[in-house]
Formats: C-alpha cells, sequence, structure tokens
C-alpha cells in the first residue's frame, strides 16, 4: 500500500503547464473576448449559484476539464443543471470555447446559460465555496505526477478529500476516472483511508451518463486500462 501518511499536503500553488506554444488569432479571441463573457471569478464562489443567468437545480463542478468534451456533453444532456468547468491550460480553454461560439462570434455570440469557466487553482475555489453547495464533482483522467516526490501535487490527495467533502451534499457524488496504473493505486488506497465517502470497487467499463473525453481514448488506444470510481459522499 502506498505510504500515505508520509505525504506532504498539496502546496498552494499551481504546477504544470499554464500556457504553450504561440497561441493563433482565434484563440486568442476566444481568451480576450469569450472567457470573461463566461468566467466565474472567485468572489463569486460564496453564492456560487448567482453566478448563473438562470435558476439551476443543482452545482456541479469539473476539474481539469482538459479539451472539454466531458463538460460539452454534460451541459448539452442537463440544461437544467449548473457547471462549473475548471482549467488552467489555454490551449483547454480554447479547446472548450471553440465549441461554444462560432467563427467571429467571439465577442458576442450567445453562450450556455449553464455552464462557467474558472481559469485558476480548482483547490483555492472548493475552499471559498459554502458547505453542501455541490451535487456532483468530476475529475477525469488528471495529471498523474507518477514520481513519488510529486505525490503531494495529485488532486486525489488526503488533505483534499475533507475539502471534497465538505462542498458535497449528503449523497453527493465524486466521479474519479483515471488510465495510469500509479494513480489508479493511489487513488485506490486514498479512498480507502478515508471514512467521509461511500466507494464501490472501480467500473472499469464508463458507466452510463459519464462522457468520454480525448484522454479516455488516447488511453485506450495505448492498451491502458481506465478505471471509474463513484464516491457517494455519506
Amino acid at each position: 500500500m502506498t505510504d500515505i501518511p508520509s505525504v506532504k499536503p498539496p502546496p498552494d500553488r499551481l504546477y504544470g503547464r499554464i500556457k504553450s506554444h504561440s497561441l493563433r488569432p482565434r484563440q486568442r479571441l476566444l481568451l480576450d473576448e469569450t472567457l470573461p463573457r463566461i468566467r466565474f471569478l472567485l468572489d463569486q464562489a460564496a453564492d456560487p449559484r448567482a453566478a448563473f443567468p438562470m435558476a439551476i437545480d443543482e452545482l456541479w463542478l469539473e476539474v481539469g476539464f482538459g479539451g472539454g468534451e466531458h463538460s460539452h456533453a454534460q451541459i448539452a444532456a442537463n440544461p437544467n443543471i449548473g457547471l462549473i468547468a475548471c482549467e488552467v491550460f489555454e490551449i483547454g480553454l480554447c479547446a472548450l470555447l471553440t465549441r461554444l461560439v462560432e467563427d467571429g462570434a467571439e465577442a458576442s455570440g450567445a453562450l450556455p446559460p449553464n455552464l462557467r469557466l474558472y481559469d485558476d487553482d480548482a483547490r483555492q475555489l472548493l475552499r471559498a465555496m459554502p458547505d453542501g453547495s455541490l451535487h456532483k464533482l468530476f475529475l477525469n483522467f488528471p495529471d498523474p505526477w507518477p514520481k513519488m516526490r510529486h505525490a503531494k501535487r495529485r488532486f486525489v490527495h488526503p488533505a483534499l478529500v475533507p475539502d471534497v467533502a465538505r462542498v458535497l451534499v449528503a449523497g453527493g457524488e465524486w466521479r474519479i476516472a483515471s488510465d495510469d496504473p500509479t494513480y489508479q493505486a493511489w487513488t485506490k488506497d486514498v479512498l480507502a483511508a478515508q471514512n467521509l465517502f461511500r466507494v464501490a470497487a472501480p467500473a472499469t467499463e464508463r458507466p452510463e451518463g459519464w462522457p468520454p473525453t480525448r484522454y479516455e481514448a488516447k488511453a485506450i488506444r495505448a492498451g491502458r486500462q481506465p478505471l471509474y470510481w463513484s464516491a457517494i459522499k455519506v
């Protein structure tokens, strides 16, 4: 079993890439003109439902949406929920924004009322949100940080489990998917060592209502076996 107790708490800083190569003109427009119109700000976290221009039945959060496939599918399939989708990597933000507005409509095109984007550290957002404000939290194929000295950087972390539990309602769901064997073993150990969530054995096939992502497809093509956890807040 992974030596979880010896792992340092996660530092209050982001690791990994935020910026990529030079952005294309269309990508620059998306970040400059579209993102500000749909951005969720940290000072809105105290009353997150108020950030949406519609009444929502539930509030969901996705941490690290990558290419945005999962977030985009969820808001289309669930028009009455509000989703805050978090991503810091500019290319990922552009990938989702490209799905939302047509070329040439970056500054004025209609945006989905049930989606807001947060382009900063999701852990800060979690800490600022009220107790029991979320019904679902999604973590799909996060950076595994496979070296043990980097374990403190993983989102699935003993120190963060209480933060996730606090913001979920009783019966709320934390979904986790990973194809990395190190991260899978780590997740099993972290979830086994806590009592805030009820956790069944991970599924080996993507469950119904869990949209696919490009990272999942890439993993399957490479012969890696994704695992899918559903952790229910007790």
